[in-house]
């Protein structure tokens, strides 16, 4: 008993991150699986029949392809933006002392802490009251504007997270600003601004209730599923979700490796520049 006792002091955290891992991924497990079937009424979610044609024929309904076109294009425009600014921002409110620093900071997490609710009603008024149109645009302002708090507060952390040595010691052996830049800080802080744009663009893409107040007629994929769920979600809806999740999931690794290779090549960027740069 008494060896049964240590094993399980020394890997009951294991346990518990297994157990919270698979909660969190049980969901996605399910879609997953029911990309593959084939379900028997229109409004049943049983597991009925193993298939491959909801992955042959993802546009099998024209609507929801258009409206997954839709949205990729919304979260692309929304995602350069907001990665934009935002990371422009999380420079300036990390590198940089200014007069009204620290409010600025209270300020960028006011759209994450607000409603959404909120927040689509103030912007539908602000909208209807300056008579711009709802539609596309208005859509793509919206996701701009709640993306952009999420980009700085990610960026940011990855910049706090930084050893500013590394910048020193190249300055230190002649490298330019540009140069410590491109070579130093970039690659250290890339991992942050791609996990910042990923965020971005799922939160504009999965994005409702402030897009239901500003779209107008214009139909985003999560507002077709809305739709769709009255009458039968079709299972290519499945095949989009999972195709999403894979797609995030690859480009996660690579940014991880990435990462990693960026890191050594940092460490071992002084010791080049200290050979082929120096004064004589």
């Amino acid at each position: 008993m008494s060896r049964i006792s240590r094993w399980f002091a020394q890997h009951w955290v294991m346990g518990v991150a297994l157990l919270v891992l698979g909660y969190l991924f049980l969901p996605i497990a399910v879609v997953a699986a029911l990309s593959f079937n084939r379900p028997s009424n229109r409004l049943s979610y049983d597991f009925n029949e193993f298939t491959l044609d909801n992955w042959r024929n993802p546009c099998a309904t024209s609507d929801m392809c258009d409206a997954v076109l839709r949205s990729a294009q919304i979260g692309f425009i929304a995602t350069v933006a907001a990665t934009a600014l935002g990371t422009l921002m999380a420079f300036a409110l990390a590198r940089h002392r200014f007069r009204g620093r620290s409010g600025l900071n209270v300020l960028i997490f006011l759209p994450m802490a607000t409603p959404e609710l909120v927040l689509g009603t103030s912007l539908l008024a602000l909208f209807v009251a300056g008579g711009v149109p709802l539609g596309f645009w208005t859509i793509v302002i919206a996701h701009v504007m709640f993306c952009v708090s999420f980009v700085v507060v990610t960026v940011k952390a990855r910049l706090s997270g930084m050893d500013l040595r590394l910048e020193e010691a190249a300055m230190d052996l002649y490298a330019s600003e540009w140069q410590t830049f491109r070579r130093i800080t970039l690659p250290l802080v890339l991992p942050g601004i791609v996990a910042a744009a990923l965020l971005a663009f799922s939160l504009s893409f999965d994005d409702f209730i402030i897009t239901n107040f500003n779209s107008g007629t214009t139909v985003t994929f999560p507002m077709y599923v809305w739709g769709a769920a009255q009458r039968g979600i079709p299972p290519q809806v499945n095949v989009i979700g999972t195709a999403m999740f894979a797609i995030a999931l690859l480009l996660v690794l690579a940014t991880t490796l990435r990462g990693r290779r960026a890191r050594r090549a940092a460490l071992a960027a002084p010791v080049v520049v200290g050979q082929t740069g120096g004064r004589s």
